[in-house]
C-alpha cells in the first residue's frame, strides 16, 4: 500500500498537540512535587523526588532529612495530591464532554444533576447517621445519588425516543431545584453537628484522602478518559449540528446518552470523596479550547491534564494560604470560577448576541 503523505498542516497540528500536552504534563509533575513537599512539615523538592525514586527501587537523590518526612509524604501528602489530580482530571474531562454534546462553552457537569444528587444522598447519610458500609457510606451514597439523578434527568427529558438539548437542560434545572429543596429540608431536620458536616462537604475538601479512595476514584477517571477519547471524532462531527452529524453516520442519540453516562461516572467518582468542587468542569475546558482549538482529540486529554493541574494547585493553596488551617477547596475554585463565568457570559453575549 502507498503511504499517505503527511501535509504541513497535519505536522503543525501534531507538533502543537505534543507541545501542549508536554507542557501541561511537565507543569503537573512540578506542581505535584511542590505540593507534596509543602505543609506544616516542609520537605524539599529534591527530597520529594528522592523519596519517589527510592520507592521505585532507584537509589538516587536524597531522602527526607526529617525523621517523619518519608512517612508524612506517603501516608498524608501523596494520597491527597494524587486524589486532587484524579478529581481535577475527572471533572475537567466531564466538562469537556458536556460542552461538546451541548455545543455550548457555558455547559458544565452540574447541568445534568450529578452534583445535586450526590449532595442530597450524602446529606441523607449525615442527617440520619447511616453507617451501612462504615466510613465509605457517605462516598457510596454520593456516588449512587449522582448516577441516579443523572439517569432520572435523561429519562424525563426523552420525548418520542429522542432527547433535545434544550429539554435536557431545562429538566436538569428542574431536578436540581427539587434536589436543592430536599437538601434544605435535611438541613432543617439535622442537628448543629450534621448541618456543619453537610456544609463542609458541600464546600469540598481533600482533607483525609487515603490510598484506598484513590484506588476507587482513579479507575473511574481512567475509564472515563478513555471513553471520552473514543468519542472525540464523533463529538467533532456533532459540532456541525445534529442534522449534519446524522447525515455522516453519527447516531446522535446514542452518542449523547453515552456521553452523559460517562459524565455522570466521572463527576460522581470525584464528588463522592471530595465533595462539591465547582467550576473546574467549566473553566478548564474553555481555557484549553482557547489554546488548543475545538478538536476533541486534543481538547479532552489537555483538559484532563489542565484539570489535574488546577486542582493540585488549588489544594496547595487550601493547605498553605492560612497557617494551621485547611480551607475548603470548593471555595477557592468558586472564587476563581465565579468571575470567570461572568466574563464568559459577557464574551458569549458580545460575540454571538445570545447565550449559545
Amino acid at each position: 500500500m502507498t503511504a499517505v503523505p503527511v501535509t504541513a498542516a497535519q505536522r503543525r497540528t501534531s507538533v502543537r498537540r505534543v507541545g501542549l500536552l508536554g507542557m501541561l504534563s511537565l507543569a503537573l509533575l512540578t506542581a505535584v512535587v511542590v505540593a507534596a513537599g509543602r505543609g506544616q512539615l516542609d520537605v524539599a523538592p529534591a527530597e520529594v523526588v528522592g523519596s519517589l525514586l527510592h520507592r521505585l527501587g532507584l537509589d538516587l537523590g536524597p531522602m527526607p532529612s526529617h525523621p517523619q518526612g518519608d512517612v508524612t509524604l506517603w501516608t498524608v501528602r501523596f494520597p491527597r495530591v494524587v486524589m486532587a489530580a484524579v478529581a481535577g482530571a475527572a471533572l475537567a474531562t466531564a466538562g469537556a464532554l458536556m460542552q461538546g454534546i451541548f455545543g455550548n462553552p457555558l455547559a458544565e457537569p452540574g447541568v445534568v444533576g450529578v452534583s445535586a444528587g450526590a449532595a442530597l444522598a450524602a446529606s441523607t447519610v449525615i442527617v440520619f447517621d447511616l453507617a451501612l458500609v462504615g466510613t465509605w457510606t457517605v462516598a457510596l451514597f454520593a456516588f449512587v445519588g449522582g448516577l441516579v439523578t443523572t439517569i432520572l434527568v435523561y429519562l424525563l427529558s426523552r420525548d418520542g425516543g429522542r432527547t433535545e438539548v434544550v429539554t435536557l437542560v431545562l429538566t436538569g434545572i428542574a431536578v436540581n431545584a427539587v434536589a436543592s429543596a430536599g437538601l434544605a429540608f435535611l438541613l432543617f431536620l439535622g442537628d448543629q453537628q450534621a448541618r456543619e458536616e453537610i456544609v463542609f462537604w458541600q464546600l469540598g475538601s481533600l482533607n483525609g484522602s487515603r490510598w484506598e479512595q484513590v484506588g476507587v476514584a482513579a479507575p473511574f477517571m481512567v475509564v472515563g478518559l478513555v471513553a471520552a477519547m473514543a468519542m472525540s471524532r464523533r463529538l467533532d462531527l456533532l459540532a456541525l449540528g445534529d442534522r449534519a452529524a446524522r447525515h455522516v453516520g453519527v447516531d446522535v442519540e446514542r452518542l449523547r446518552m453515552g456521553a452523559i453516562v460517562v459524565v455522570a461516572l466521572l463527576t460522581a467518582a470525584a464528588v463522592a470523596f471530595c465533595g462539591i468542587i465547582a467550576f473546574v468542569g467549566l473553566v478548564v475546558p474553555h481555557l484549553v479550547r482557547l489554546l488548543a482549538g475545538p478538536g476533541h482529540r486534543l481538547l479532552v486529554p489537555a483538559s484532563a491534564l489542565g484539570g489535574a493541574l488546577l486542582l493540585v494547585v488549588a489544594d496547595l493553596g487550601a493547605r498553605t494560604l492560612v497557617a494551621y488551617a485547611d480551607l475548603p477547596i470548593g471555595m477557592l475554585t468558586s472564587l476563581v470560577g465565579g468571575p470567570f463565568f461572568f466574563w464568559l457570559i459577557r464574551r458569549a453575549r458580545r460575540t454571538s448576541g445570545a447565550w449559545a
